[in-house]
């Protein structure tokens, strides 16, 4: 069978033709926005004030680098805990999460450059706690400048990032490994797959003190300091990770319809869509049990964030429309659609979800950083758009060069026989 893979023409285009659209976008940005205008620090929460466009070109670049850096990534955090689970049904897609993951260095650079340039850059605008005369006079952003402080954020932030960069790619390197080695006997694959579980595992426990606890907060929460949620990691890895999921799915059936992935049939797809559900379903689980808690408790520090998005009953918010839309297709549209067992199975159905959660779940990252701010001002113009375009083209470029240099099944696995008899 044909594991190797060229790339269309089409494809290329497509990628080519993103990358430029979001490069005259930051070019546009850079214009018209005056990315470096200076920020006056102002009294009181909301940190410094200045041109909101300004505030909006950073705003965007964080909202943008974060929401696809940790899309991508959540498809090694699907390798790693289906190897730890002993999980077979996978391996004979198991290329495609791969390709996927490969492009978390190229985004984790980008995305680190622009965190150093907000927090060097003394942002104030969108890192309230920035301002040290703020904090000096804020009894609670005082309380948190033990980790709400440059050193502190930037050294967690690289390490956080080379850590999925170095631990991603030894994940790869093994799989890849399997493919010069040949056939693995008895012994030898029981040896294999235990050094993927070790590395697994040890990718794992970092995932979970990152994505699923400190990295969200110092990179979004903390944009409303004054604020907090001990959901608020959990949501933010739901969100990502269903995202992610759909991305799998999106480049399984684009490589099925290129005669691609023979061993992958309707069983594995079900499969996928069944992530899809499951985690839209998860993801509305957190945001009700926020949302509920802060409501029924009524603490104004609380609810100060869930104000700023959605109003009162006297007047509504600037982000009513967003807040509300968002929750219909996160939330909605994978219940009602995905519940049935055909939907899972229909390629076309699968398409149309996969591309409607991740921008339900771009749409979500939006709300969470525009309203601390950009404040009152929200616009979703084309230099919104063209930046997404820009991360998308990347990650389409990334991807294709990882599906082009290397072998769409891992042949030598262990389990890929399991995967290839896999049915629900």
């Amino acid at each position: 069978m044909n594991h190797q893979f060229e790339l269309p023409a089409s494809y290329k285009k497509w990628t080519l033709g993103l990358i430029i659209a979001g490069v005259a976008a930051l070019i546009y940005g850079f214009i018209m926005y005056h990315p470096f205008a200076h920020v006056s620090h102002g009294p009181g929460h909301g940190g410094g004030h200045g041109d909101v466009n300004s505030t909006r070109f950073w705003a965007v670049l964080l909202q943008n680098s974060v929401f696809w850096l940790l899309v991508v990534n959540a498809s090694m955090f699907f390798i790693c805990v289906t190897t730890m689970a002993m999980g077979g049904w996978q391996v004979a897609l198991r290329r495609v999460p791969e390709a996927i993951s490969s492009v978390v260095p190229i985004l984790g650079i980008i995305t680190f450059v622009i965190l150093m340039a907000i927090v060097w850059g003394d942002r104030t605008d969108i890192y309230h706690w920035l301002d040290e005369e703020a904090v000096a006079k804020d009894r609670i952003l005082n309380g948190k400048k033990g980790f709400l402080n440059p050193m502190f954020y930037t050294i967690v932030s690289a390490i956080t990032i080379f850590l999925w960069w170095f631990l991603g790619k030894k994940m790869r390197s093994m799989s890849l490994e399997t493919d010069k080695t040949g056939p693995m006997d008895y012994e030898s694959g029981k040896k294999w797959i235990w050094k993927n579980t070790v590395w697994a595992s040890l990718y794992t426990v970092v995932f979970g003190l990152t994505v699923a606890s400190t990295i969200p907060w110092l990179w979004l929460m903390s944009i409303d300091a004054h604020w907090y949620s001990t959901m608020y990691s959990w949501y933010t890895f739901a969100s990502t990770f269903v995202a992610g999921m759909s991305l799998v799915a999106l480049y399984v059936i684009f490589l099925k319809n290129r005669g691609q992935l023979e061993y992958v049939n309707e069983e594995h797809l079900h499969d996928l869509g069944k992530f899809m559900f499951a985690f839209s379903v998860f993801w509305t689980y957190l945001w009700f049990s926020q949302y509920m808690l802060i409501w029924y408790s009524n603490q104004p520090e609380e609810t100060k964030y869930f104000i700023e998005r959605i109003g009162t009953a006297e007047k509504a918010g600037p982000y009513k429309g967003i807040f509300l839309f968002n929750l219909i297709i996160n939330f909605l549209a994978p219940l009602l659609i995905l519940m049935r067992k055909g939907s899972k199975r229909n390629w076309t159905m699968i398409t149309f979800m996969a591309v409607l959660i991740i921008f339900g779940h771009w749409i979500d990252f939006y709300q969470m950083v525009m309203p601390g701010t950009v404040k009152n001002h929200p616009e979703l113009m084309p230099f919104e758009f063209g930046i997404a375009a820009l991360f998308i083209g990347l990650i389409m470029w990334g991807v294709g060069r990882y599906l082009g240099s290397h072998s769409l099944v891992a042949k030598n696995h262990p389990f890929l026989k399991e995967s290839m008899i896999h049915h629900t």
